[in-house]
């Protein structure tokens, strides 16, 4: 009973880790495509790793002290046959890994524009002290914590950070990344299907990193153009004053909506003619 009880909490994790939607369980393209690369590149190393376990339990079984039938060599030295098998094999191994990898970075090149139709969608994130903005240069609309795309469509980020550095990460979606102060990277991604996904910060970030989270919202076309027009309707401006008091450190921010944006903020907190903010301080001082 007690062996069954530790093994049952040894497995536990596992099953709880299902439970959660995550990388393999993908519903963008680029998830796909690294889901395949994730799975491969196993399936590669344990070509390896199987037979090496294998052979290890059977020399060591064989070789067992009450088998007179092995054959025991205590003045071998080397063996050339040996030396081919031992070396060739992991090397063969990682030239195909590397293989993999290779094309698998070049096909996934995080600023490289996904191939489709439809013109793409442009977001611009900052991450802020625990929070996220997301910007719509070309609806003129914004929102926090809650970023809102059409599903089937490919959507450009430009990614900054207003603080420190930090990860921006929709795991079904795919391909994390890093926004930093004073620089903007870029991110190409789309979700298959409209439906709801888990986005957060995967970079630990001071006080507010457990609430530093938001919802990936993939509506169908039509729900897409609707939450821009309402967006428009009612919030308050984005300009560099409520900006200033947004980029205030702050927990658990619920999510709402900017009506409008001024023009080349993003541009202005990248190039930081809006001050950065200063850091994680003392949760007490906030």
């Amino acid at each position: 009973m007690a062996w069954t009880a530790r093994g049952a909490a040894l497995l536990a994790p596992i099953f709880l880790a299902a439970c959660e939607p995550g990388v393999l369980n993908p519903q963008g393209t680029v998830g796909s495509s690294e889901r395949t690369i994730l799975i491969d590149s196993v399936a590669i190393m344990l070509a390896i790793v199987v037979p090496t376990i294998c052979a290890t339990l059977g020399v060591a079984w064989w070789f067992r002290a009450t088998n007179t039938r092995a054959r025991h060599l205590p003045d071998w030295a080397y063996s050339g046959q040996l030396e081919l098998i031992v070396w060739a094999i992991p090397l063969l191994t990682i030239m195909l890994l590397g293989g993999v990898a290779w094309v698998g970075s070049h096909d996934l090149d995080p600023a490289k524009p996904l191939a489709a139709s439809e013109k793409p969608v442009n977001v611009q994130v900052v991450s802020l002290d625990w929070k996220w903005l997301f910007i719509y240069p070309d609806q003129g609309v914004a929102s926090v914590n809650r970023l809102v795309i059409p599903a089937g469509v490919p959507v450009h980020f430009s990614l900054t950070s207003a603080s420190v550095m930090n990860a921006f990460f929709i795991p079904q979606l795919g391909s994390m990344i890093y926004t930093m102060n004073g620089m903007a990277t870029q991110l190409n991604l789309s979700a298959k299907a409209p439906g709801t996904y888990r986005g957060l910060s995967s970079h630990y970030s001071g006080a507010g990193f457990a609430d530093m989270h938001f919802a990936v919202d993939a509506m169908p076309a039509e729900g897409f153009v609707n939450w821009v027009a309402t967006a428009r309707t009612g919030g308050p401006a984005l300009d560099p004053a409520s900006y200033a008091a947004l980029a205030k450190q702050s927990m658990a921010v619920s999510p709402f909506t900017y009506r409008d944006v001024a023009p080349d903020l993003f541009t202005k907190i990248v190039a930081q003619a809006l001050p950065p903010g200063p850091g994680p301080t003392d949760p007490a001082g906030l």
